[in-house]
């Protein structure tokens, strides 16, 4: 019985996303609750903190961060280079060629999970294929990366090895997270993204 009211509880969520997301008359593209429901299913739109650490470090130019929190709260703290399209601003027209594009992969987050997946739900609603969501937000980020717990000395060598690079991702972001007064880089600089014929979105989350 629970599983079944929880499956319903999804399905009534994903039928209101999809109501309420306007229909893109040039390109149109509308995935049913099922369709929907598949993709969440198998979670590869998600990315791991681990994953986005490792791709930080190597200064990967092919990815963009999106916080889609509140200005206030971008101002208080962010991920480094990050822009902020807030979740009330998601289907602004100005955001559209940063949303709608093959170029970069884009990395939504929140400080949990839920708005940032929100965000990614309505961008493939409107077949924006290029968007993925940090699992667990700035809250699992800050737990496993900025602060990780060291393993017990009984720990396999997968999960030590885990923990040797989380520590040193740590003392790599150190003074990552930062107000927007101490940064050179402010919520208004919007990177220069130049539309181009968008590629197949990577599979699995990577």
């Amino acid at each position: 019985m629970i599983p079944r009211l929880l499956l319903s509880a999804v399905y009534f969520g994903l039928g209101i996303i999809i109501a309420f997301v306007p229909e893109n008359t040039t390109k149109p593209f509308r995935l049913t609750a099922e369709q929907m429901l598949n993709e969440v299913k198998y979670r590869s739109e998600m990315v791991s903190s681990d994953e986005l650490a490792d791709w930080m470090v190597n200064q990967d130019p092919s990815i963009q961060l999106i916080d889609i929190r509140t200005p206030k709260e971008f101002d208080q703290f962010h991920l480094e280079n990050a822009l902020n399209i807030p979740l009330s601003q998601i289907l602004d027209e100005e955001w559209i060629d940063f949303l709608d594009q093959g170029i970069k992969m884009n990395i939504l987050y929140s400080n949990g999970t839920t708005l940032a997946h929100e965000a990614w739900m309505i961008s493939r609603q409107l077949g924006y294929e290029n968007n993925y969501v940090l699992q667990g937000g700035l809250n699992y980020w800050t737990e496993t990366i900025l602060n990780p717990s060291a393993p017990s000395p009984y720990s396999a060598d997968d999960e030590i090895a885990k923990y040797e690079f989380r520590k040193g991702a740590s003392q790599y972001f150190g003074g990552e997270m930062k107000s927007t007064n101490e940064s050179k880089k402010t919520k208004t600089d919007k990177p220069i993204i130049k539309r181009r014929k968008k590629k197949k979105a990577p599979q699995g989350g990577c």
